[in-house]
């Protein structure tokens, strides 16, 4: 998960503090690692978790190991949600992002097979909603009908600007007020 941009502010959520435990560039693989250090001393009474993207974007530079990604990929989040649970929160689990149109710089490095799996990993996140976990479907707030994140909400081809946090954060900050005060 990547932070949010300079200026971009955290969900209004009143009777919720929000401690940010987003670090960027990392795997769903890296975020397990440091679950038991950053998170579960916490005790926190709902998480949010948004992750899987740079699971994703390898798929291009290991086109053979394409199905693997994706179901590690989907593993990791799944034991995340598992170990979240254990620790008795309400998991709020974002849909990935749409990816945008990626610079010519990255072009060589690209594939539509991301946005793809990105549909793939998405929909198993779907599924997932019920007793404990919340999905707040990031991809449909943000993508447009091309199914690429709307330009006014992106800072680059993953990640989003400040008007893409606000939208996002509304929707979490009223889905946050549907579990109830901390």
């Amino acid at each position: 998960a990547a932070p949010p941009p300079p200026g971009a502010a955290a969900p209004d959520a009143p009777g919720w503090t929000v401690i940010n435990r987003g670090i960027g560039a990392q795997t769903t693989a890296q975020v397990a690692l440091r679950f038991d250090q950053h998170l579960a001393p916490l005790r926190p009474a709902a998480v949010v978790l948004q992750a899987g993207i740079n699971d994703l974007k390898t798929l291009p530079l290991f086109p053979e190991r394409r199905a693997d990604i994706v179901a590690g990929c989907m593993a990791n989040l799944r034991g995340l949600i598992a170990q979240m649970q254990g620790l008795g929160a309400t998991v709020i689990v974002t849909t990935i992002f749409p990816v945008g149109e990626p610079p010519l710089e990255r072009r060589p490095f690209w594939s539509d097979d991301i946005a793809e799996a990105v549909e793939a990993v998405n929909a198993d996140l779907r599924a997932l909603a019920g007793d404990g976990v919340l999905v707040l479907d990031a991809y449909a707030l943000l993508a447009g009908g091309d199914g690429r994140m709307q330009p006014q909400y992106s800072a680059d081809e993953l990640h989003l600007n400040a008007a893409g946090y606000q939208t996002l954060n509304r929707a979490l900050g009223a889905l946050l007020q549907t579990v109830g005060a901390a």
